[in-house]
């Protein structure tokens, strides 16, 4: 299992991007889908205060960022020795 989790859509574009980021610099992730799980869903509201705002990504450190730029994801894993 990953130590990065991230909560997304296939329709969200933001969600295809960040995936892409992490892909493209071989940072292994849990990707959960919130279409499929409700309890996904329900987790992403839970944590963006009742909010249904994707991607969330949640890192090893117990911080997450919400639908983050990639300037933001890569400072972010460059901070937890990632990349």
């Amino acid at each position: 299992m990953s130590e990065i989790t991230m909560y997304g859509a296939e329709w969200c574009g933001d969600c295809r991007r960040s995936k892409k980021f992490l892909d493209s610099n071989n940072v292994k992730y849990n990707y959960i889908d919130v279409e499929a799980d409700a309890s996904a869903s329900d987790k992403v509201i839970e944590i963006n205060g009742g909010m249904r705002s994707i991607p969330v990504i949640i890192f090893s450190d117990g911080t997450h960022l919400t639908e983050p730029s990639d300037s933001a994801l890569k400072e972010k894993l460059e901070s937890l020795k990632v990349l």
